[in-house]
Parts: structure tokens; sequence; C-alpha cells
């Protein structure tokens, strides 16, 4: 019996279609009265940690094809989106992630297609250690980007323009253009000391609650100025605060302190406050009376 070629495509390519419409969600099985409730606390929490598992959408810098691809070649990738560790940025986007060809051959007489697989290696984070990847979440399924082999290749692991690139390839070679999107997965659970990546380590609390009242404390200055003679107004930055003699609050900085009265010089002083108690005595001097006009000459 005779089989035509285009039903044996269409056979092999229909479960992978299938496989990528949404299936719907399983309903929720009703749990035993007597069952205890599932709870979080169970799942251990794992901080400063970058999780196994963990996504990382990246697209291929160039194009690869089985007509000239060489095993050993690296392929390099960009990172699409940051990802973060406890609010710190730990794979930034536009990283470089890699992948190595393992397997590469060129379309061959009789039809017989081009093979071409690569393996997923790592992703560089922002502290410039590695963190090995996998094409599938949790690592199962092998570490491969895809893996194209057969009389007939059809993948949808990768992406291009926001839609599925299936590639379906009879007696050619096999081309993943550049641009191409997939996603890989962190393979393994990654400590990571998150100070590298900019993150101030925490003081310890017994010390910030001692700090607090003393920091709080050094935040004003008290200012006490007096002056000779007494009641002269004090200008603080050119404005009124008060007559000598009186005590008047500061925050930290630089300040200029004018002490005036009618009938003497202004007294002028510039402060570099920093905290605590400062005293100032104004001596003031009193101004000059103005010299008495010289007579008119008498006439001879």
């Amino acid at each position: 019996m005779r089989t035509d070629p285009f039903a044996v495509v269409l056979f092999a390519i229909c479960p992978l279609l299938v496989a990528q419409q949404p299936m719907p969600a399983p309903s929720a099985p009703v749990a035993p009265q007597n069952a205890p409730a599932a709870s979080s606390a169970s799942v251990p929490a794992k901080p400063n940690t970058l999780l196994d598992g963990t996504p990382i959408k990246l697209r291929i810098g160039r194009n690869v094809s089985s007509a000239d691809a060489k095993v050993g070649e690296h392929v390099d990738f960009e990172v699409l989106e940051e990802v973060q560790v406890m609010g710190v940025v730990v794979i930034a986007k536009g990283a470089t992630a890699s992948a190595t060809v393992t397997e590469a051959q060129p379309k061959r007489r009789m039809g017989r297609e081009g093979k071409l697989e690569m393996t997923l290696d790592y992703v560089r984070l922002v502290d410039n250690e590695k963190a090995a990847l996998t094409a599938t979440a949790g690592g199962k399924g092998g570490s491969n980007v895809g893996k194209m082999t057969g009389a007939i290749v059809a993948t949808a692991i990768f992406t291009l323009g926001g839609s599925a690139l299936f590639l379906f390839m009879h007696g050619k070679d096999i081309t993943i253009p550049k641009g191409a999107e997939t996603t890989a997965y962190i393979n393994g659970d990654m400590p990571l000391d998150l100070t590298k990546f900019g993150l101030a380590p925490a003081a310890p609390a017994a010390s910030l609650t001692a700090t607090a009242p003393a920091e709080q404390a050094s935040a004003q200055a008290a200012l006490s100025i007096e002056s000779t003679p007494p009641g002269a107004d004090i200008e603080i930055d050119g404005s009124f605060v008060g007559n000598t003699p009186s005590t008047v609050t500061v925050s930290p900085g630089s300040h200029e302190i004018v002490v005036k009265k009618k009938g003497f010089v202004d007294w002028t002083r510039k402060l570099n406050v920093t905290g605590g108690s400062i005293h100032l005595n104004a001596d003031l001097d009193s101004v000059a009376p103005a010299a008495a006009p010289a007579p008119a000459p008498t006439p001879q």
C-alpha cells in the first residue's frame, strides 16, 4: 500500500500543535474534612537564593544553521527581562547567556535532512558569576535548546515576532534565525551574596535601636547667643529669631549669625553646625560719631 507523504507530515505535527493549545485547569479536589489545611509555611524559604526553575527569557544573537554550524561552537543569547532576588537585580536586561552546539550535520543526499542540536550552558549574573541553565523547568527532559532530528522536524521551542516558530524541514538544512526567542530556566538553586549586587548589609537590630536616639539628638544643635550690651536683635540666615540673650535650635549645616543693635556695628559670624551646644558672645562696638564739619575759612 502506498503512503501519502503529506499525510505522514500531518500525523507527525498534529500532536505538537495540540500541545501548544491551553488546557483547561482541572477542578480542585475536595479535601476530606479531617485533612489538615495546606500551609505555605511548610515550604522552606530560601532567602538570597536564585531559585531552581526561575525563567529566563532569551533571544538568539545570530543565525544558526545545520549547514555550517560546528560541534563545540558557542552561540550567544541576550537576556530580554531582568531577574530580581529580594528586590535586587541579579540578572540584568541585556546580559549574555551561552549555548554550545552539540550536534550539527548538513543536509545529505536522498532527501535526508540536516541535524542541529544545542545545549544551554549558563547566563551571566550582575556580579559576573555564571548560573547554569536548562531548557525545561526542573531540569526534566535534558538541557537541549531543541533536539532537531528525524525525517520531519517540527519544534515550537523558539518564537519569532511573538508567534511560535515552527521549523518544517524535509531534505533541507535546519536554521534558527537571528532574533528568535526562547525561555530557559535556572538549573538548581544558587545561593547569592547580595552585597556583591549593591545591597548594603543589614545592621543588627540592637545596634539600630541604640544609635537611633543618638542620631536624632545630633540632628539639631542648641545655639546660645549673648551680647554686650544685651537686647540686640538676632538674625540667622537673614531671619529674625529673637533678642539677646537667647537660646535657639538650628539644624546641621552652614549658617550666618548676625547680632545688631541701633548705635552699634553689626556683629557677624559664619558657623558650620554639626550638633551639640554652641555658645556665642557678641561684643558690640559703638558706631563712631560723625566728625563735625570744618568751619568755613574767614575771608581776609
